[in-house]
């Protein structure tokens, strides 16, 4: 059964005052007041977050939101999926819909994060690395790192165009009025910015942050019925790579993103020419590259030279992280992969502001860990 995506909301990300149910309730009356859908109608809920238990002590929140949304007696489960868990939520969603168990399916991401210190906050997120990893100190930060300098001196890539996909995305975030960070940096700000893992220095990483996003999914022929303007979900892959990020073969190689894609691809008939824009998971800038490559936009080892020539600027030949991505957006885990979506549907049914570009196909990678599990998903505008 056909899938499609017909409202989408998004919290302002950043350092919030409330607490995790509040952002919840707040993207999804917003969701549905974009969607046209009265809580009654919602059959299934699902509600993507990685440690609400770990960061707040709070357990339940898909239950909680469904109480105070309205929405019983909907079905509801929480989506857990590490960094990915959004991604993951929007497979969900779209599998609630395409095997015909709903016709009227919402779904919010989100997670409340900034009132941990760095190092716990860090801390969390480490314990999704193996534990034979976990117990040598090894953090996702440590990884990209190591990625990075593997990656910059394999392919004779400089240190400039990592530093060029962070003044990229800052420059999107600043007609993004829910990102957390709306300022513009340079090349030379982003070089000169202090070593957190070398070669990476504090503008090639995402900040902390709090928020939630979400989006409504029904069947393409009730999206006829009720919306002027609605998004087609025509293609959708999840993968794994091994847990233990140095028994893959190649480092630079992101197998969950290559098979996800590839997924997508075939079950949407199109391949990677037919993009217009894409959100990737720039959680370390070094992703966004590998992300490129992975997708198949980029051969392996050339993705750098579209971060040099303005390819993936918002007017280059094929616009990446129109929003800011993580990068400038923000990362609340839960959400990100549901934001990344409300993007892409936001650019395709024309409602992205001063961000818009020319689109009629998107495609958004949501990557949990350091590719340890990925969702792709591919949205074109309805015709």
């Amino acid at each position: 059964m056909g899938v499609a995506v017909i409202g989408a909301s998004m919290t302002k990300f950043g350092q919030r005052d409330a607490w995790l149910q509040e952002l919840l309730t707040q993207a999804g009356e917003e969701c549905l007041d974009d969607a046209g859908v009265t809580p009654d109608e919602v059959e299934h809920l699902y509600v993507s977050n990685m440690a609400s238990g770990e960061f707040e002590g709070k357990t339940g929140v898909m239950n909680a939101l469904a109480h105070d949304l309205g929405l019983l007696p909907a079905y509801s489960e929480r989506v857990d999926q590490t960094s990915s868990s959004g991604g993951a939520g929007i497979y969900e969603a779209w599998q609630s819909v395409a095997s015909g168990a709903s016709e009227m399916t919402l779904l919010v991401g989100g997670e409340k994060m900034t009132h941990k210190t760095t190092g716990e906050a860090t801390d969390i997120i480490a314990s999704i690395t193996h534990p034979d990893e976990y117990k040598h100190g090894i953090t996702l930060p440590s990884f990209a790192g190591l990625t990075a300098r593997h990656y910059l001196e394999r392919f004779d890539a400089p240190r400039e165009s990592l530093a060029r996909v962070a003044v990229k995305n800052h420059e999107n975030g600043v007609d993004n009025p829910n990102a957390q960070f709306q300022k513009e940096i340079t090349v030379e700000k982003a070089l000169e910015s202090p070593i957190i893992a070398d070669p990476l220095r504090l503008y090639d990483f995402c900040p902390i942050t709090d928020g939630s996003a979400a989006m409504m999914f029904t069947t393409e022929e009730r999206a006829a019925e009720i919306a002027d303007e609605y998004a087609v979900v025509s293609g959708i892959g999840g993968a794994t790579d091994t847990h233990v990020v140095h028994e893959r073969d190649d480092p630079t190689i992101m197998g969950g993103v290559v098979e996800s894609s590839e997924e997508a691809y075939e079950m949407a008939d199109l391949g990677p020419d037919d993009l217009d824009v894409a959100e990737l998971h720039d959680m370390f800038t070094i992703l966004e590259f590998l992300q490129l490559e992975g997708i198949g936009v980029a051969d392996q080892g050339t993705a750098w030279e579209m971060a040099m020539d303005g390819s993936t600027a918002k007017d280059g030949e094929l616009p990446i992280n129109t929003s800011g991505g993580l990068k400038s957006k923000g990362h609340p885990l839960g959400a990100s992969g549901v934001a990344q979506g409300v993007e892409i549907y936001e650019q395709l049914v024309g409602e992205a502001g001063p961000r818009q570009v020319d689109a009629e196909t998107g495609l958004a990678c949501n990557v949990g860990g350091f590719g340890n599990c990925v969702i792709t998903t591919i949205m074109e505008a309805a015709e």
